[in-house]
């Protein structure tokens, strides 16, 4: 029998075990009631880092708790493996992006098989596969023929050295989210999928999904932007080019009189008629395209505005006009693509009207008496009574709202209603590595799709990255077609779908894989929704929006009867490491510094090394720790343990040296106590109540913070525990509690669980044994410890019997050695009792 514990030879041969047995294997036809346990599945970029092992290390050791609580757990794994990177390997590497992205999945499989993890690798694919594409492009297909695709000209963000379009989620201060290139805005002809047409329903579903953060709820209401207002016009003083007024969109018409410009964005039709012969126009305007394209980049950028020299009518006073700006912060595609500022109590506007010294009036204030009160360096945007607005003056914001309203309508110049942030989804990206779209361009028939008995459409594997762009576009054969509808020859779409498409159904695809069809429904929707998905809070917007999109655009076309595709959601924190620089400015690993009397050097060059801040772990920044050199040290058991012990879940767990050894130290303590029980034997005897009272205690507790996914508290409760059975004295009890520890801690660290149980005698594997069951009765404490005081400081306890009367506790305090001595034989003039919690005497 070792002292002890071989991790790598332990992790080796019980995953050997699991694999042969097919022990993770899910059945779709298990009696037993199904759970479904899924984290976000990685992109296979080379290498895993310790984000992944930190995010399914949370979801595997949740699926093992459900497993050994007699559910049939689905727990996958796949490959999100189409985008850019891998066309970028291509050209840097000279290599197929095919044979790159299928050797990193080959590499990261075999470094997550190392790391024990509970999946059912039989359900394993990858989004480049044809075969999962190509029921891809059917369900593309459905929903063009059910009415949700449909192709338009737009202005899109172009990434100039990618050479695709973003969306405007994957624009980064001006940049494009993997190139860092500046985007410019073009007009092409893109696929759209009609997000907008579920922007209700999407947003009420957040009231349902009671499961997720507070903050990502709030992040995608925002998102989705509902906005009551109204849309009015504004005529124009001197008509342009068949324009004779402007309509703008506000969410406050309450502070109409406020006004103190209007203004369009870049690409206004009124812009663009005035940029006619205007040459300043013209570049102000190529300026703005250059610019930002998020709502949140154009909050936080320069104001700036083009004075055209037209002035607009306000609508509630002929006299009162105001000038005409195109600015900046305009956006087309929100609203009307026209606003009218209002400085005073909107900060952008208030911004703008500084720059260019327009008047700043207030019409929002605390009470009515503080009409005249001056505004600050920065607008005003609390709630208050309407002032300076002659028939609103008094009325508090949403009463003011609707009489503007009413008026407006009255007198047909404008109307109450709804306008929504959310934009439709345009998913074409013009890249080799994607889901071919589906589609064949006639001349005569128009976008004809491919039948579905041509599917997949493949993409041709002879191209070239020697020069950038769309490969496709130049293939010699593969864009050339016939169109289905009448025979005439026509064009192949060149354009592939964006990844997150691919993203948004394969948790479906996961529950089911018939080769016919991407999914059967009926053994789909036994397992959906999601019990539980576990990723990063990045995803908040693009992918989970996504998804929940097109799980409801598929039951509207009768394929799926579900509506929300995740009912749990737990948002994980990164793991963290400091950061180093070299002093010419170069990111070093930790693995090239090292710390020699009290200073950080690099070690190759013997150069001081500057420590920065200790930030998410990234390749960028050189401070990622491959977790394969750490697994070969410590075993993946260790590398779990700290995983979750060292911070909740939802914080972000800075990587030490320390907390990794101290996690392996803990493995062996365990390892040891396991050991320490075989040795006992069978023949311990007698009862310990305190240890029984904890560990029944300790069952109960670990398992409801595995399944509320506290597992640092989860990891604590181990801890007490082992604790309390290493100050026990050899007992029946204490043979029992290591036995039962051994099956608490099996989801956390199982190679250790297994090697255990199978040394201690148990059935079977411990992946399957059940977790044990706490009785009630020990749960509640019958014995308390009760303080003793002397003119109220603690002299000595006593455990009793809880509920002990006020008579018992005198008398076993006033018999106290210590209380005895304290008060020299002399009664105390006072006894205060509170009962299961003190007694305090008075001398």
């Amino acid at each position: 029998m070792t002292a002890r514990f071989n991790p790598l030879e332990a992790d080796a041969h019980w995953q050997k075990v699991w694999e042969e047995r097919g022990t993770f294997h899910t059945s779709d036809s298990s009696g037993r009631p199904k759970t479904y346990v899924l984290e976000m599945f990685p992109y296979p970029s080379g290498r895993i880092h310790m984000g992944h092992v930190r995010n399914y290390t949370m979801g595997d050791v949740l699926a093992r708790y459900r497993r050994m609580n007699g559910f049939e757990v689905l727990h996958p794994m796949g490959w999100d493996a189409f985008g850019m990177p891998a066309e970028n390997a291509a050209m840097e590497k000279k290599v197929h992006p095919g044979a790159w992205t299928r050797s990193n999945i080959a590499t990261m499989r075999g470094q997550l098989k190392r790391l024990g993890f509970a999946l059912d690798w039989s359900r394993e694919f990858a989004t480049c596969d044809p075969e999962y594409y190509g029921h891809e492009q059917a369900l593309f297909l459905d929903l063009l023929e059910a009415g949700l695709v449909y192709r338009k000209q737009s202005e899109v963000n172009w990434d100039p050295v990618d050479m695709t379009v973003l969306a405007n989620e994957q624009v980064i201060d001006g940049k494009g989210w993997r190139s860092g290139a500046a985007v410019e805005r073009r007009k092409l002809s893109q696929w759209f999928l009609k997000i907008t047409d579920f922007a209700e329903e999407l947003l009420e579903g957040l009231g349902e999904l009671d499961q997720w953060p507070d903050k990502v709820r709030l992040m995608q209401e925002n998102w989705i932007g509902k906005s009551q207002g109204m849309r009015f016009r504004f005529a124009l003083e001197q008509p342009i080019g068949g324009h004779r007024d402007l309509e703008v969109f506000t969410t406050r018409p309450d502070t109409i009189f406020g006004a103190s410009f209007a203004a369009v964005a870049a690409d206004h039709p009124i812009a663009l008629t005035l940029a006619e012969g205007n040459e300043a126009l013209v570049a102000f305007i190529a300026e703005c395209k250059a610019g930002g394209t998020t709502a949140a980049e154009l909050e936080t950028a320069e104001k700036k505005g083009f004075e055209t020299g037209l002035r607009v009518v306000h609508p509630l006073d002929p006299n009162w006009t105001l000038p005409l700006y195109v600015a900046n912060f305009v956006l087309m595609d929100y609203g009307t693509g026209a606003v009218f500022g209002v400085p005073a109590h909107d900060q952008r506007d208030f911004e703008f009207a500084t720059k260019y010294r327009l008047p700043i009036r207030r019409v929002v204030a605390p009470a009515i008496e503080d009409a005249d009160l001056p505004i600050g360096g920065e607008a005003e945007t609390g709630p208050g009574v309407i002032v300076n607005s002659r028939f609103l003056d008094g009325l508090d914001v949403e009463a003011a709202k609707a009489a503007v309203i009413a008026r407006a309508e009255a007198e047909s110049w404008g109307e109450g209603t709804i306008v929504w942030r959310l934009r439709d989804w345009g998913v074409s990206r013009q890249r080799y590595w994607g889901t071919p779209i589906p589609v064949i361009h006639c001349e005569s028939c128009g976008p004809v799709g491919v039948p579905k008995d041509q599917l997949p459409v493949l993409l041709p594997e002879d191209v070239s990255f020697d020069i950038p762009g769309n490969p496709l576009d130049r293939h010699p054969s593969w864009n050339s077609a016939i169109c289905p509808r009448c025979g005439a020859p026509g064009r192949r779409e060149t354009d592939t779908l964006d990844t997150f498409v691919d993203s948004s159904w394969y948790f479906i695809r996961f529950a089911s894989q018939p080769t016919d069809k991407p999914f059967d429904r009926a053994i789909a929707e036994s397992w959906l929704p999601v019990n539980q998905y576990i990723g990063g809070v990045e995803h908040a917007i693009l992918h989970l929006l996504y998804a929940r999109f097109w799980t409801r655009a598929l039951k509207r076309i009768g394929l799926l009867d579900i509506e929300e595709p995740f009912r749990g959601l737990f948002t994980q924190g990164m793991v963290t490491h400091e950061t180093f620089r070299a002093p010419d400015g170069r990111w070093l690993s930790p693995d090239e510094v090292e710390q020699k009397g009290g200073t950080w050097i690099e070690s190759a060059t013997g150069q001081p090394a500057q420590p920065g801040r200790v930030e998410k772990m990234s390749k960028s920044k050189r401070n990622t720790v491959d977790p394969e050199p750490i697994v070969n040290q410590y075993g993946a058991d260790a590398v779990r343990w700290f995983m979750l012990s060292d911070s909740p879940p939802e914080r972000d767990l800075p990587w030490s040296e320390a907390g990794i050894e101290g996690a392996w130290r803990f493995v062996q303590r365990l390892w040891r106590m396991s050991m320490q029980r075989a040795e006992d034997g069978d023949e311990a005897e007698g009862e310990d109540k305190a240890l029984d009272r904890k560990l029944h205690q300790t069952i109960a507790s670990v398992g409801a913070n595995i399944e509320s996914l506290a597992f640092n508290k989860a990891v604590a409760n181990i801890y007490e525990l082992a604790n309390a059975i290493e100050k026990a004295p050899v007992s029946r009890s204490r043979a029992k509690a290591i036995e039962t520890l051994v099956l608490l801690i099996a989801p956390m660290v199982p190679h250790l669980a297994e090697q255990a149980w199978a040394t201690l005698g148990g059935k079977g594997l411990i992946a399957d044994a059940r977790w044990p069951e706490a009785d009630p009765a020990l749960l509640v404490e019958d014995e308390v410890t009760i303080a003793i005081q002397v003119n109220g400081k603690l002299r000595d306890t006593l455990t009793v019997p809880k509920g002990s009367a006020r008579e018992t506790l005198q008398e076993m305090a006033l018999a106290s050695e210590r209380v005895v001595r304290i008060l020299e034989g002399k009664p105390p003039r006072k006894v205060i009792v509170v009962p299961d919690r003190l007694v305090n005497l008075v001398a």
